[in-house]
């Protein structure tokens, strides 16, 4: 399915333009302050990201948007009543930090860990796992225009959505669409903080 908006095109990404969503989200959170928290080795950051958002593309759920000229991307889950995203529920004893991810390897399991703890899935709902858009088209209206492509879906579904907005800027467009702050911010260590921010469906 594909909507037009004021701004841009948005489109269901099919399995051949699964790598464009990879790079686009890795451009997108070079500078991102999680992401140079996860992965502070500025060397290492694009192998590093590209591995864990191909990890996340793998997910059951995922459901993967592009948008505009191929510069904006979404990664959505859509999970039932009591899922977790990150794979067990968030009171299943830990597995322990991912391998192949080095030192950044104990960090995203304790963040993954944290973020499951404060996941509200009382209802089905949508996870907006990662959202981004290219360095030279932020500020341009891909954001709105992929968070309104799928809200309106969920709104016509009765879905709920939810996600961690990884910065005050991000927080600011999630805000303008109407989520929430769910709770204060997740921090963990010497990390920035999440926002988790819930948006009920819109009937």
């Amino acid at each position: 399915m594909t909507s037009n908006t004021p701004y841009a095109s948005v489109w269901r990404a099919d399995a051949a333009e699964r790598q464009v969503v990879v790079d686009v989200f890795t451009e997108a959170f070079m500078d991102d302050p999680v992401a140079r928290w996860l992965f502070p080795e500025a060397s290492e950051r694009a192998r590093l990201q590209q591995r864990f958002y191909r990890a996340q593309l793998a997910h059951p759920a995922a459901e993967a948007d592009l948008a505009g000229h191929r510069e904006g991307a979404a990664l959505w889950l859509r999970l039932a009543a009591g899922q977790s995203p990150h794979g067990q529920h968030p009171e299943a004893p830990a597995a322990g930090p991912p391998p192949d991810f080095g030192a950044g390897g104990a960090r995203l399991h304790a963040l993954g860990q944290a973020l499951a703890r404060r996941h509200l899935g009382r209802e089905p709902h949508l996870y907006l796992a990662c959202m981004g858009v290219a360095a030279g088209r932020q500020g341009g209206g891909l954001g709105s225009a992929m968070l309104r492509h799928r809200l309106r879906r969920a709104d016509a579904d009765g879905l709920a959505a939810y996600l961690e907005a990884s910065s005050p800027r991000s927080r600011a467009l999630y805000q303008r669409h109407g989520f929430e702050d769910l709770g204060a911010p997740v921090r963990v260590a010497d990390g920035p903080p999440l926002w988790p921010m819930w948006r009920p469906a819109c009937r």
